[in-house]
């Protein structure tokens, strides 16, 4: 039986996301759930209206390919991806436990939909150049999205990579970077200056978009003027909150390694999730938020 696509839409995805990253890392005790909720509207965004893919058919010949190239945000494309009906959503909860095919770093290996296994900073830029030079020089019309982290720009590889898209005027290319300003160690400023940041990408070449990278409406016209774009890479620079949607989480930098603990932080994440739920989403989870307890 062909699994049937659910219909949502981008609100409604990225609120999954951000829901079921909650769940996730709650219950396995995994980390990184920070990142997972600052790029959950460019992921939302990217699957439900952007790139083609079909759960039906994952290795599909002229597919999009994505690359979380921010590796350990792996629980984000996981979740979009079972949303989407590449996998059940049952499995989600299985993240991170021993044995499990959802790893804490995004893995390739087993789950479809899922192009490459990253963790290791600054691979998945050049991987992806190399994905669209390929398509280019097999007249191949599909395209490459790249999802990075500020803090991983500060690797050399992604600057060599970059100068090597423009060269090759990879326009099938396209990068979005997850700025929410604070690394795995502190603020990005702090830790290693990347600001000029926007200059930085224009220097070499790239067509750059900079915007608010919670604003649905901000991402969707970004990534279509980046898919129309001819004669050089595109890279849009999404401005993001790092554990956006949780009060206690947003900017902190101690959540890029913390989890939502059994009590007031889990009862509080889910409390506020609901509070922002979108007209006509329903939640898997089955959740008494007063004594935060899953029926």
């Amino acid at each position: 039986m062909e699994k049937e696509e659910k219909v949502l839409n981008s609100l409604q995805l990225a609120w999954k996301i951000r829901r079921h990253g909650i769940e996730m890392t709650h219950v396995s005790g995994g980390a990184h759930i920070g990142s997972i909720l600052s790029v959950a509207d460019i992921i939302g965004v990217l699957y439900n209206d952007i790139a083609k893919v079909d759960p039906n058919n994952p290795h599909m010949e002229d597919r999009d390919r994505i690359i979380l190239s921010k590796g350990h945000a792996g629980a984000a494309i996981y979740a979009a991806l079972a949303e989407k009906g590449f996998f059940d959503t049952k499995k989600l909860i299985t993240h991170y436990a021993n044995g499990s095919m959802l790893s804490g770093h995004v893995s390739h290996i087993g789950i479809p939909g899922v192009e490459f296994s990253t963790g290791s900073l600054g691979h998945g830029l050049p991987v992806a150049v190399g994905m669209a030079l390929a398509a280019k020089k097999d007249n191949k019309k599909h395209r490459i999205f790249v999802i990075l982290g500020d803090g991983e720009c500060n690797e050399g590889a992604v600057w060599e990579a970059a100068m090597f898209s423009n060269h090759y005027k990879l326009d099938n290319l396209i990068a979005v970077i997850d700025h929410n300003k604070i690394s795995g160690i502190g603020f990005c400023k702090d830790s290693m200056q990347i600001c000029p940041f926007r200059e930085k990408w224009e220097a070499f070449g790239w067509n750059v978009m900079d915007i608010d990278g919670h604003d649905h409406d901000a991402l969707r016209n970004a990534y279509k003027s980046a898919v129309a774009s001819l004669g050089k890479p595109s890279v849009i620079i999404a401005n993001t909150t790092k554990g956006k949607g949780i009060s206690y989480m947003e900017n902190e930098i101690s959540w890029h390694y913390r989890f939502p603990k059994e009590g007031e932080e889990y009862d509080t994440a889910v409390a506020e999730l609901h509070a922002q739920m979108p007209d006509g989403t329903e939640d898997m989870y089955d959740v008494n938020v007063m004594e935060g307890e899953i029926l």
